[in-house]
């Protein structure tokens, strides 16, 4: 099943985490859309978007062996993820604490979010990995923490550069 990610929505409307993981699932079950455009990098993190409009945003995202995001969140914006290949793993940090929310997701699985939420994926198995990301609103910035005792501390805000 494909999903056309180009396709107006509602003008104005700002499409929620279970709309989110629908087009983040269907891109992901279909390889024929993004396959051809994975790359690897070992030094960093590969990312691609894939499409923008006014009320979301899709990313192609690769991971080898090791690479995570660190915890952040996308500031106002909704957000889901779809794993297309390997597996990834995601903490969660509920009012910016290290609670015991820690999850394996396998292929096909989808998780999806309000704004506001913070986790840390990464790759902790020994096969590279590929997902597929969406944010509703398009992302305007995302906040950077530091694990410290009891919880997480704010690094950095980074306003939308990309």
């Amino acid at each position: 099943m494909g999903c056309n990610v180009t396709q107006p929505l509602t003008a104005g409307i700002q499409v929620g985490p279970a709309q989110l993981a629908r087009i983040t699932s269907g891109i992901a079950g279909d390889p024929g859309q993004w396959l051809s455009l994975v790359r690897y990098e070992a030094s960093k993190r590969w990312y691609r978007r894939l499409t923008v409009n006014e009320q979301y945003e899709v990313w192609l995202l690769s991971w080898l062996p090791g690479q995570q995001t660190g915890f952040h969140d996308h500031g106002p914006s909704a957000g889901a993820f779809a794993v297309a290949l390997g597996r990834l793993r995601e903490r969660a940090a509920p009012a910016g604490r290290l609670a015991a929310i820690e999850k394996a997701v396998l292929p096909g699985a989808v998780r999806s979010f309000g704004p506001d939420y913070i986790h840390d994926v990464r790759n902790d198995s020994a096969e590279p990995a590929v997902s597929i990301h969406a944010y509703s609103p398009p992302l305007s910035s995302m906040r950077r923490f530091d694990v410290a005792a009891g919880g997480l501390l704010l690094a950095t805000v980074e306003e939308r550069t990309w």
